[in-house]
């Protein structure tokens, strides 16, 4: 296989190669988020959180109703493309960046099997990062920022406190509190809802915050003073928890986000919900070829991607935005 041959992956090795690798598995465990792949269309979710009642005193027949079905969310997906391209120089200053680190890799006798991998690989990853990022801060009418392929969590809540007037449990505010993590820690959970209060025993909660609370309760776990917090500033820290509740950071760094800033949000992991599809339409496929008049490689990805927040009420805490 040379580099001017095209490449087109079917359904299942877009599958196997470029997205279970991300989204599924421990890669979805790490992100601190539901993810559902490949699911029938339209694609739904089950609420969770169960608030009806169920149980009743007991008298002969029937006396469950319709409101007693299984709640559920559909999550509204969009058809995006992903695409790169690369000049004969950056191509190799690139792609064969990845083949030349390898110790047993002859450079005078390059196979199509070594290029392709590495090229797919290369590809995957930006595809993995364009996602996460659409996936926190994604804004279909632009009113945010610039990634508006499909809505992202961030957006959506803030389009929603805007639309309302009003939150219960979460606020959007015009600047950082001039608080320490632990005290906005403990405001998130002050403000929280009893539901959340519940569903701690779970084990789902989660802290998202934005990489200047994660590094300001770092400072804080480091001026301890312990024997165990100078071990941890000098081999550093696997994970951040707050009274045994996951600390997950959510770089913006370089996102181009000129109105989202600080946010620090408690919520049930499994409320907040990825739905990636690769096998529902045709024309979802990765393409990759080589253009002879530009004289540079193209990549193409065509899926379905979108995401939901599966209760409102489930989430505490703030979000900085200048609208």
């Amino acid at each position: 296989m040379l580099i001017e041959n095209p490449k087109v992956y079917s359904n299942t090795e877009v599958d196997s190669i470029f997205f279970r690798p991300s989204f599924c598995g421990k890669s979805a465990e790490e992100m601190g988020i539901h993810v559902i792949y490949n699911m029938p269309m339209p694609t739904t979710v089950q609420v969770f959180a169960n608030k009806r009642r169920v149980l009743e005193p007991f008298e002969s027949g029937w006396s469950g109703s319709a409101t007693n079905k299984p709640m559920q969310v559909t999550i509204a997906m969009n058809r995006v493309k992903a695409e790169s391209s690369y000049s004969a120089e950056d191509y190799f200053s690139t792609v064969f960046e990845l083949i030349t680190n390898s110790s047993d890799v002859n450079l005078g006798d390059l196979t199509g099997t070594e290029l392709e991998k590495a090229e797919t690989e290369l590809f995957r990853k930006a595809i993995a990062k364009e996602i996460y990022a659409t996936m926190w801060f994604g804004d279909e009418n632009g009113e945010f920022y610039s990634y508006d392929s499909f809505n992202g969590f961030l957006p959506t809540l803030i389009r929603t406190a805007v639309d309302n007037g009003t939150s219960t449990n979460y606020q959007i505010v015009q600047e950082k509190p001039a608080k320490t993590a632990v005290q906005i820690f403990r405001d998130a959970w002050d403000n929280a809802s009893g539901t959340i209060r519940t569903l701690a025993s779970e084990g789902n909660l989660a802290f998202y915050v934005s990489s200047d609370v994660y590094d300001d309760y770092q400072f804080y776990l480091d001026e301890n003073g312990t024997n165990s917090a100078y071990v941890d500033m000098q081999s550093g820290r696997q994970k951040l928890y707050y009274h045994g509740i996951p600390v997950i950071e959510v770089p913006i760094t370089g996102a181009n986000l000129d109105s989202l800033g600080s946010f620090c949000l408690l919520t049930d992991s499994r409320n907040l919900v990825l739905a990636l599809n690769t096998a529902s339409s045709p024309e979802n496929e990765v393409r990759m070829w080589y253009n002879p008049d530009e004289m540079e490689n193209r990549q193409r990805a065509v899926f379905l991607a979108g995401t939901a927040i599966v209760d409102l009420d489930l989430v505490s805490g703030y979000i900085v935005t200048s609208y």
